[in-house]
């Protein structure tokens, strides 16, 4: 029987949660906004520590998204931000910045450290750099094919956590660039109605004049803007090679989906999570995993491999 990788997605409340974990999700991401990136729900404080709980109640574990571009306000409240998470009980923080690490050190020194510097955490290098001084966990960039991504494994000794299914970041500003916008053509300063994606459903896309026919959704919050991948990553089928090199954590990217999608997308890759577990010799890819998933695909975006199977790009 062969380890089985964290099922790991993101989540938009405590009931969306407690649907995902029926589901199979082994951990969740969660955080506020001011605080983490392309969060598909608030937690406060108080909301992570039931969070918390509830994760704990069922075997699963709870991390902190702290990972947003960190201005000097957010700098200045990051110790009693770290020190509040740790006593509500959360397994981890995510974070990009060495000032999240520095912080936590000092004031929440039993905290496990996840480091995700977005398209920079490219080699082992540099995360075992952040190893040696403290991370626990390397979330790798989105745009490494899978030879890097297995180098990556056979020379760190940190945990490696790996995207293989939804949407992916392909831009980000810490402006808030279509409220900018919206209040530049609008002299009023109207802003009620402005369509952005998290907000309302229809949502704003960004179009290439090469490429009419592909859609790149725009997500905005108060602290910055995302526009995201034309198409969503899905390694489903593949997923015995990632587990075939130990890769320690699979995260779902949730962001911008139903929770009934989100739910049947989690159940797919349990069952292949565990077929493989239960008999790695024997495994066989059944279609009706994937057939569940495509049922519910939006038919404008594309199920694709991402960059696992693309040439070099750094």
């Amino acid at each position: 029987m062969a380890t089985k990788p964290e099922l790991l997605i993101d989540a938009a409340s405590l009931a969306d949660m407690e649907r995902l974990i029926e589901a199979g999700a082994d951990a969740f991401v969660i955080g506020e906004s001011r605080y983490g990136m392309r969060l598909p729900g608030e937690f406060d404080v108080a909301a992570m520590a039931e969070a918390a709980k509830l994760a704990h109640r069922h075997g699963a574990a709870a991390y902190a998204s702290v990972n947003n571009v960190m201005d000097n306000a957010t700098v200045a409240s990051l110790p009693d931000y770290l020190r509040a998470l740790a006593a509500a009980g959360i397994d981890a923080v995510v974070f990009g910045d060495p000032a999240v690490l520095m912080a936590a050190r000092a004031a929440a020194p039993e905290m496990k450290l996840h480091w995700n510097a977005e398209m920079t955490s490219t080699n082992y290098a540099t995360a075992n750099y952040w190893g040696r001084r403290g991370a626990s966990r390397v979330v790798l960039a989105r745009e490494l094919n899978l030879d890097q991504v297995l180098d990556v494994k056979r020379n760190t000794e940190l945990a490696v956590q790996v995207q293989v299914h939804g949407m992916t970041n392909i831009y980000h500003s810490k402006r808030p660039l279509v409220h900018n916008y919206f209040e530049h053509q609008r002299k009023d300063g109207s802003l009620e109605d402005v369509p952005v994606h998290g907000k309302r459903e229809d949502g704003l896309y960004l179009v290439e004049a090469e490429r009419p026919n592909e859609r790149f959704p725009i997500y905005e919050d108060a602290y910055g803007t995302h526009i995201m991948s034309s198409d969503d990553l899905c390694m489903i089928e593949n997923l015995h090679e990632l587990m075939e090199a130990n890769i320690d954590s699979f995260r779902i990217e949730g962001l911008l989906k139903s929770s009934t999608y989100n739910e049947t997308v989690v159940r797919a890759y349990r069952a292949a999570i565990d077929a493989y577990a239960a008999d790695p010799l024997g495994y066989a890819f059944d279609e009706a995993w994937l057939d569940s998933i495509a049922k519910l695909q939006d038919p404008d975006r594309e199920l694709s491999y991402g960059f696992f199977y693309k040439e070099q790009v750094y």
